[in-house]
């Protein structure tokens, strides 16, 4: 973490702590976001030899990379951020990790599609508890000037997350099988769930306003109310909406993409996703620093930068999918891994901005809603149903174009919510007056 961010979350009055410890706290909340990601993004590397044991369709597996996850995760977060609005929030995310580290280990004993489903189901309502309070807690250790970076470190947790998850998954599941993999990585989260309890301190909320701020919660209805008032709002949770869409779309399936079109291993697979989805670490640290840098100047490029970004994706994803030379397609990976995940800091950063500290959790959690339900949701599901639709023409191609028809349309109607976005954003962060 950069000396300026480490000295303006420390002045503020109401809560002080020393540079050191700011640095352990947001690197703790680092490190239980890779956990989150690295027992979310394990399914996804495994979904092979998942779908030989149990013999599942891509559309089966859409589902459960999905909608089962998803639509209990969206529906769980929302009063999990109620209570971390109210409770204390280090408490509710310890309580989160110990739930989905439980049933990420409960998915090895898996013999079914149901049983597969009751295990997601479990790891989404345990991992519905993780991001609202966090990102509240992060609103309440840094200024909004810094808030878009600090976010961005946190969202680091995605590409290390999901990269460890891979590597290990891919590793473990070929030379171990399956089921002990998800046993490995399930068991680290119990041991971080403890420490987070012990260690981590519960700032007052507001800690960080330049202005005092009511100490009153804000009903839930004048809190959807409010967001749905703020026309940059709709427009940027969609616009995150739709990136999620492909972005959870691809990941369930890229695996799968390299195993089946390009012929590689497991482990292999493993392994090149691993180096790939590292590099979106670049893109996830500089989407927030970015739209904090060109934002001192004006608002909106909050919105510019993952909209540029979003936009400036699509042609590598077209040589992407249709090239047919694996070592080519390994190299024009990288630049879909750093664009990516640019909208990760500005979106949600913005989020918290635009509301006040007594919403911030639910906030976090209305946009979450909207991104999982409709991207973890409904995107790896359309990729598998597209896949299972296009197979009697392309066999076991039709991976290629399933993604390829995902990544291009979905990413360009993104680009067009995030303009839209900027629109209204200076007009709209004036609104939460009413409410301070």
């Amino acid at each position: 973490m950069s000396e300026p961010l480490e000295r303006e979350a420390t002045e503020s009055g109401s809560f002080n702590t020393t540079p050191g410890y700011l640095n352990y706290a947001l690197a703790m909340f680092v490190l239980v976001y890779v956990i989150n990601f690295v027992d979310r993004q394990i399914f996804s590397i495994l979904i092979e030899p998942i779908r030989a044991e149990i013999e599942l369709s891509d559309t089966q597996l859409g589902l459960l990379g999905g909608i089962a996850f998803a639509l209990f995760y969206t529906f769980a977060g929302i009063p999990i951020a109620r209570w971390a609005d109210v409770g204390v929030r280090k408490n509710i995310v310890s309580m989160a990790i110990l739930i989905w580290s439980a049933m990420t280990m409960f998915t090895g004993t898996a013999k079914s599609f149901a049983m597969l489903l009751v295990a997601r189901i479990g790891v989404g309502i345990g991992e519905a508890g993780c991001s609202p309070p966090i990102h509240s807690l992060i609103s309440d250790y840094f200024p909004e000037e810094r808030r878009a970076t600090a976010l961005s470190i946190y969202s680091l947790g995605i590409p290390i997350g999901g990269a460890i998850g891979t590597l290990a998954g891919g590793w473990i599941g070929e030379y171990f099988g399956w089921r002990t993999a998800f046993y490995v990585v399930g068991l680290p989260g119990i041991v971080v769930a403890l420490i987070f309890y012990f260690t981590i301190k519960e700032p007052p909320r507001g800690a960080t306003e330049k202005k005092p701020i009511s100490a009153d919660s804000v009903p839930l209805m004048d809190t959807l109310k409010f967001m749905w008032s703020l026309r940059s709002f709709r427009h940027l949770s969609f616009a995150g909406a739709l990136h999620a869409f492909v972005g959870y779309g691809v990941a369930l399936f890229l695996p799968s993409f390299f195993i089946r079109v390009h012929g590689f291993g497991l482990a292999e697979t493993s392994t090149y996703l691993f180096l790939i989805g590292l590099t979106g670490m670049i893109g996830t640290f500089f989407g927030g620093y970015l739209g904090d840098k060109f934002a001192d100047r004006d608002k909106r490029w909050y919105m510019g930068i993952p909209g540029i970004a979003t936009l400036a994706s699509v042609p590598f994803a077209v040589l992407f999918y249709t090239t047919g030379d694996p070592i080519l397609a390994l190299f024009l990976a990288v630049p879909g891994a750093i664009l990516g995940p640019m909208y990760l800091g500005p979106t949600f950063g913005m989020t918290q901005t635009l509301v006040t500290p007594a919403m911030r959790a639910t906030a976090s959690a209305i946009l979450l809603f909207v991104l999982n339900l409709i991207g973890l949701g409904l995107g790896p599901v359309f990729a598998g149903m597209l896949s299972d639709g296009l197979r009697p023409s392309y066999g076991e191609e039709s991976i290629r174009y399933s993604l390829l028809i995902l990544a291009v349309g979905g990413n360009l109607w993104s680009a067009l919510h995030y303009y839209l976005a900027s629109r209204t954003l200076r007009e709209d962060l004036g609104a939460k007056a009413v409410f301070a």
